[in-house]
């Protein structure tokens, strides 16, 4: 059969993607078939288009890491999976398609409660935030924590999250409008920090101690910035490069302190499948009951992508965008 993809040809800007038709093949052993029915679009998305990651790829390739649909057709050896059933899956590059192959081990049924859309806009989001606050650094009622681009959809995540387990949440942002969204998402404090120095603030809001955990998804421009804001053994995650990769620093910055720095990635603590059950498990629970509310800000054909791509990149945008097949 036939489908419809967007793809790239070489790394480049938005302008590199290109709206293709391919023949898919039948699902092999251990694959099935989706067809989407709606298409995450996610800040990685640019890095994989401008090569960014450093990665090497084999041109043509298909952007895209998340989506959800319906199984339309099973390979040899799928077990627990039919033809109809709703499925979501996350971190498994080449979703900006119409309909694709993936690993049947990769996906997850939807829930009849929660929609296409939702599970499109939110699994990977929300997956990361799962493995960032209750894994990598596992936050507790009472502690104080700082997270970069709180406006943007992980950044919503982590405040609303993290404030259900009882931390107060300080939150950057680039402008007063976003501050009033981090607020609204569960910041307590927020820093605008094109106004103020935002380390300088962490330390005059927690009394000069700082605080135990940082959640950066910036990058360059914030990340040692973000280790001034640290108290003691305290541990500075950069999971995002939105202004670019970090810039080498000596180790011995951490000595005085004796600080954790730390470069984590969704795919490793999902890697095992019962990982990824239990994760989506409690992703979906806070989904439906409220602790994590997405807000789908905007919707782009998926033809049309290369707009979503322009608008985060000039950060135009706040909460979550998707793409519709």
């Amino acid at each position: 059969m036939k489908t419809k993809v967007l793809r790239i040809h070489q790394h480049g800007g938005p302008e590199a993607l290109t709206w293709d038709e391919i023949d898919l093949p039948d699902p092999g052993p251990g694959e099935v078939l989706i067809r989407h029915a709606a298409i995450g679009f996610n800040f990685v998305d640019t890095y994989h288009r401008t090569g960014q990651l450093g990665h090497t790829v084999t041109f043509p390739l298909i952007l895209g890491s998340q989506g959800a649909g319906v199984v339309e057709a099973i390979g040899d050896g799928v077990d627990g999976l039919t033809i109809g059933d709703r499925v979501t899956y996350a971190n498994l590059l080449g979703s900006y398609t119409e309909a694709r192959i993936v690993p049947a081990d990769r996906m997850v049924k939807t829930p009849d409660d929660i929609s296409d859309e939702l599970a499109a806009a939110a699994f990977l989001r929300t997956l990361t935030a799962h493995y960032l606050l209750k894994r990598l650094y596992p936050v507790q009622p009472g502690e104080t924590i700082l997270v970069h681009a709180a406006a943007g959809g992980t950044g919503q995540i982590l405040c609303q999250w993290s404030k259900a387990l009882g931390a107060t949440v300080i939150g950057t942002v680039s402008t007063d409008a976003k501050a009033e969204i981090a607020r609204a998402a569960g910041c307590k404090h927020t820093i605008v920090y094109t106004h103020d120095n935002f380390p300088d603030k962490v330390m005059e809001i927690t009394n000069g101690e700082g605080v135990p955990v940082v959640y950066d998804s910036v990058g360059r421009d914030t990340f040692l910035g973000s280790l001034e804001c640290l108290q003691p053994m305290g541990m500075g995650i950069n999971f995002g490069t939105a202004s670019g990769q970090v810039e080498p620093f000596p180790l011995q910055h951490l000595h005085k302190k004796s600080l954790i720095v730390t470069r984590p990635t969704l795919a490793t603590y999902v890697a095992k499948r019962e990982d990824l059950k239990a994760a989506s498990k409690e992703v979906f629970e806070v989904l439906r009951d409220g602790t994590v509310k997405i807000d789908i800000t905007q919707r782009f054909a998926l033809k049309d992508a290369a707009q979503a791509h322009r608008a985060i990149e000039n950060r135009e945008t706040t909460g979550t965008m998707i793409l519709l097949p």
